[in-house]
């Protein structure tokens, strides 16, 4: 039986403008790692963090990586517990999931360790729970990419991979500020709009349908957040000349990724990604 296990999450891009909450897609390069140990007392410890960040609490009903793995402890009555060190390589506040990336990478390397391990769906809602530490809802746009790779809709008990086709990529940008989620989430109190909500569905169906299809053109006519960016906008500097050095470049759309500030670009090759980045990173500049 294994005793210790390591595992890696990468970091994501939630909301992708017009799935708030819902919608989320991983990225490649950036992520945090767990080293997860089975101990013999039932309960679970955080022994060291490490990394890009370090002040966060080692109490693990506090930490999201630690409840996560209190919410799978506590589910099957385990007789035995876990260790915890956690090695950051996403900044928090960055809108990149680094909350997210700690509550999965823990689950997976925990996992490995149960003499029954479980399926990346059951995962989910210990994900959840730990990811709730630190937003203060059980939202899965991030968690949920984490888990399954990919652009992934994240319902509150359900987790759907969606087919993007392989040429198109993301360009990210963080522009080293930080915005803590808790902050961007009360931009968004306020009065919305029915006809609101109807313009953002028909967005959301274009993203989603123009994915599946492979179509360029709807995903373009639909990546345009009409309810949560407005608000947002104006808490990243910078922001509005960065979504247009992306436009300019050739991205089929640009929005906010996560909370922020980091700005996001869909594109429809890699050559594009890399011009749009580029742009982007001279306009935060």
């Amino acid at each position: 039986m294994n005793r210790v296990a390591k595992a890696f999450s990468p970091g994501s891009v939630g909301n992708v403008g017009v799935g708030f909450d819902i919608l989320g897609h991983s990225i490649a390069g950036i992520g945090d790692v767990a080293t997860v140990r089975r101990i013999d007392e039932p309960t679970v410890r955080i022994a060291a963090i490490r990394g890009s960040v370090t002040d966060l609490p080692l109490d693990a009903e506090r930490n999201t990586a630690g409840m996560a793995l209190v919410s799978l402890h506590d589910a099957f009555a385990l007789p035995y517990g876990f260790e915890l060190e956690l090695d950051k390589g996403i900044p928090l506040g960055s809108g990149l999931g680094g909350s997210a990336a700690s509550c999965v990478a823990a689950l997976v390397a925990a996992n490995a360790l149960l003499d029954a391990p479980l399926d990346a769906h059951a995962l989910y809602p210990h994900a959840l729970a730990g990811e709730a530490v630190a937003s203060g809802g059980r939202h899965g746009d991030n968690v949920g990419p984490m888990l399954l790779g990919g652009l992934v809709l994240a319902t509150a008990e359900r987790l759907t991979r969606i087919e993007v086709p392989s040429a198109w990529h993301a360009a990210v940008v963080h522009p080293h500020a930080v915005l803590e989620t808790r902050h961007a989430r009360a931009a968004l109190a306020g009065h919305y709009g029915l006809g609101e909500f109807v313009a953002q569905s028909a967005q959301l169906a274009q993203v989603l349908l123009g994915c599946e299809r492979g179509d360029a053109a709807l995903v373009r006519a639909g990546l345009e957040d009409l309810l949560v960016e407005p608000r947002r906008a104006p808490l990243i500097e910078g922001f509005a000349a960065v979504k247009q050095a992306a436009l300019a470049s050739g991205a089929m759309g640009a929005s906010i990724s996560g909370a922020g500030p980091s700005v996001f670009a869909w594109c429809e090759d890699e050559a594009t990604a890399r011009t749009a980045g580029n742009a982007m990173s001279a306009a935060f500049s």
